[in-house]
């Protein structure tokens, strides 16, 4: 079948510079960006089941911009005001960047691992071990880090749900008419199938970014048929070769 409309399960990029319009113009084909899950942030209620005060923390670690926000937004929820030296670590140079979004950067503590790896922060929590730890994470979280972190000797802290992940449900005059559907996480593949349970009998071509998403979706009985490789490095890479074989 030859592909004419493709949804892209992401936010849609800012200025026409995407990789994927440049695809979408040298095949001739439509691409549509629709996110297929979306965070929602834990009200100040269901924080407070956990039973945590948040004033009793002196350092944060934060694993992604999406923690940085959800942190913020509870301590204004909340009325707490963070103090000036609360201690920030991240897991990147961008996450702690984006900190300029709620702090006078220049003023505050903040420290990041250079290469992104949880591991390469390690020197700097043991330093401050005498630090009370937070860690804002997602209802469903990458225990990856959390399982880096519990194997540092001596070092404590506490983890704290303060978002989740839910399914961004298409509206009842919201049409299916694609012909290409790219997924990136295992929880697009679960709002796919929640949305549209009848996919594996469409004729839609499948793509999946990521071990963990091509897995949920064979798991769910389908087949991704277009993937990264060593030859397509990048899911708009993918895209086209794929629409190089099949699009005549």
């Amino acid at each position: 079948m030859n592909v004419k409309k493709i949804l892209v399960s992401q936010p849609q990029p800012s200025g026409n510079k995407s990789p994927y319009y440049d695809v979408a113009r040298r095949h001739g084909v439509e691409v549509v960006f629709r996110p297929f899950i979306k965070v929602e942030g834990l009200t100040t209620r269901e924080f407070r089941k956990q039973r945590i005060t948040l004033p009793d923390y002196t350092a944060v670690i934060f694993t992604a911009r999406t923690a940085v926000d959800h942190y913020f937004r509870l301590c204004r929820e909340m009325r707490f005001a963070v103090p000036d030296t609360q201690k920030y670590f991240c897991l990147s140079e961008t996450i702690a960047l984006y900190l300029q979004k709620y702090i006078v950067y220049r003023k505050r503590k903040i420290f990041y691992s250079e290469t992104g790896a949880i591991e390469d922060l390690f020197p700097l929590l043991n330093k401050h071990h005498d630090a009370k730890f937070i860690m804002p994470v997602s209802e469903v979280h990458n225990d990856a880090k959390t399982r880096a972190l519990d194997t540092l000797e001596g070092f404590s802290y506490v983890k704290s749900v303060m978002y989740r992940t839910v399914s961004n449900d298409f509206g009842d005059d919201e049409k299916f008419d694609y012909d290409m559907l790219i997924l990136f996480t295992p929880a697009g593949v679960k709002s796919l199938l929640s949305n549209v349970p009848d996919i594996a009998e469409r004729d839609v071509v499948l793509g999946a970014m990521g071990d963990g998403t091509i897995a949920a979706m064979r798991d769910a009985g389908l087949e991704p048929r277009v993937v990264m490789s060593e030859e397509a490095t990048s899911m708009p890479a993918a895209i086209d070769r794929y629409l190089s074989s099949h699009n005549k």
